[in-house]
């Protein structure tokens, strides 16, 4: 039997507020995403009072008034700090790791069966808190879903003291568990897919574990397969120990505030291809398309919308910011219309190559000049050993007006000398 074990910090956002600022310990406390508009984290406080996430901020101005709700802007700076810290002590635990997102981690821990894993289980959670401060809890189970499934229950039930091993419980202990846990809660099946589930009698993660997989994956997908599959111990999903290489890369935000003029969109339009670029060649790629998009807010209803994109084909792949920043800001030209009040803009660079199989064109003898690539190579260690934008595009901006809203951030504690915490 395998033993796979899933980490997973509670509350991420909140708790990582926390840490620098002990007396938001038991208050209701909320994370804002971009702009401060909706909620994208809750404390367990905030939770009992009903708030969902993704709720607007506006809508809870008057419970928070009512229950003290704190709320502080997302410092993103800050959480992957925290989060790199999390993930390098976790390594210590077992060389076979996945980081599955900013707050949650996969270890496989399979040859360490000479141990009780739930005092291992245990034993990362005691030293995760002792040198961040966050508290995580640790599910085990034989499959990555039965690991998820685990770690729901560590976090939701105080008998299992955020360490919950299915793989030392007997068979109808298991079982019981999972009457007791709606469908809704597996891993990959969602609020949709639950609905659809709760329309044929499967209510509960029991019932899906023994339904037809044929049938559902039939109505569904092998997806669903492979879910039943795992709920009965059955490895369909491996721990990738590299994360595949994204297929696309996105960047784009709202405004902070309505951008009306052409320069502005500019600005924006560079940073965002800078940092698109900067993650193509972190993961050792060329794009071989750009795609550029603007447009106005659809709920100004006094206001005319517009909204255009386009893509554009780059004659061969390249991982340069200065010509993917060419190529998107001649495609803004394009799409840009005088007028309007803008509210968002992005880009996307597609058609991902790795470097090793970069192919070029008819007339060229390498991917790309050798000084290009050693020019990037510079920028990017710069920006690496120095912060981020120590060298930037100067069409970036400095004032940058449209920048979004952070009305409430605390300091970036761990990332910034000139934010370190201070003792008087």
């Amino acid at each position: 039997m395998r033993s796979i074990a899933l980490i997973d910090v509670n509350n991420f956002y909140v708790s990582c507020e926390r840490v620098f600022n002990p007396r938001l310990k038991n208050k209701p406390v909320v994370v804002l995403s971009n702009n401060d508009g909706c909620v994208v984290a809750r404390s367990n406080e905030v939770k009992a009072l009903g708030v969902k996430m993704g709720e607007p901020w506006f809508k809870l101005k008057d419970l928070a008034k009512q229950h003290g709700i704190i709320h502080y802007s997302s410092n993103y700076a800050l959480y992957a700090d925290m989060s790199n810290r999390v993930m390098a002590i976790l390594r210590g635990f077992s060389p076979d790791q996945e980081v599955y997102s900013i707050d949650e981690s996969f270890l496989d821990l399979t040859t360490f069966k000479h141990l009780d894993l739930t005092d291992y289980g245990q034993q990362m959670r005691e030293k995760i808190l002792r040198s961040t401060g966050l508290p995580v809890s640790v599910g085990i189970g034989s499959t990555k879903t039965l690991a998820k499934l685990a770690n729901h229950c560590a976090k939701k039930r105080p008998v299992f003291n955020g360490v919950c091993n299915l793989n030392q419980m007997q068979h109808r202990e298991v079982n019981r568990i999972m009457q007791e846990i709606d469908v809704g809660e597996i891993w990959g099946i969602g609020r949709k897919l639950a609905t659809r589930l709760h329309q044929l009698s499967i209510h509960t993660v029991y019932d899906l574990k023994y339904a037809n997989a044929a049938a559902l994956r039939k109505q569904f997908s092998v997806m669903m397969q492979k879910t039943i599959s795992e709920l009965n111990g059955t490895v369909c999903l491996e721990l990738e120990e590299i994360a595949p290489a994204k297929q696309q890369i996105i960047s784009s935000r709202s405004f902070g505030q309505p951008v009306y003029d052409y320069e502005s969109l500019a600005e924006s339009i560079t940073l965002y291809m800078s940092r698109a670029a900067e993650k193509l060649r972190n993961q050792q790629s060329f794009a071989g398309a750009v795609y550029v998009f603007i447009h106005t807010s659809p709920f100004r209803e006094n206001e005319a919308f517009y909204s255009n994109g386009m893509t554009i084909p780059l004659p061969s792949p390249s991982i340069d910011s200065r010509h993917l920043v060419n190529v998107a800001l001649w495609g803004l030209r394009k799409i840009y219309k005088s007028g309007y009040n803008y509210a968002k803009a992005g880009v996307m660079l597609s058609e991902l190559v790795p470097a090793a199989g970069c192919q070029t064109d008819l007339f060229s003898t390498q991917a790309l000049p050798l000084a290009s690539t050693k020019l990037m190579t510079v920028m990017d260690s710069i920006n690496k050993k120095m912060g981020k934008e120590s060298i930037k595009l100067a069409s970036e901006g400095f004032k940058r007006p449209w920048k979004m809203k952070q009305g409430n951030k605390s300091l970036s504690y761990t990332s910034n000398w000139d934010e370190l915490m201070t003792v008087t």
